[in-house]
């Protein structure tokens, strides 16, 4: 893994999260309440989309938005 990329896209209120190229996207999967999985050709996880990320207060308010990073 070279570099994690993240994009939170105000207007659609999702936040995407790529842990490879996201052109090796294959298939898509819902894993759970507002949460996608991205996928390549041989089944790996190598992205998620979290859905509704913010509350409608919460997309008032100003940017920054943190978001916590923890590797492993």
């Amino acid at each position: 893994m070279e570099k994690v990329k993240v994009f939170f896209d105000r207007e659609g209120n999702t936040l995407t999260v790529w842990f490879d190229d996201p052109s090796k996207e294959f298939v898509c999967e819902e894993a759970d309440n507002d949460v996608v999985l991205m996928k390549d050709r041989r089944g790996r996880v190598i992205g998620f989309e979290r859905l509704n990320y913010l509350s409608a207060k919460q997309r008032h308010d100003a940017l920054p938005i943190p978001i916590e990073v923890q590797m492993a």
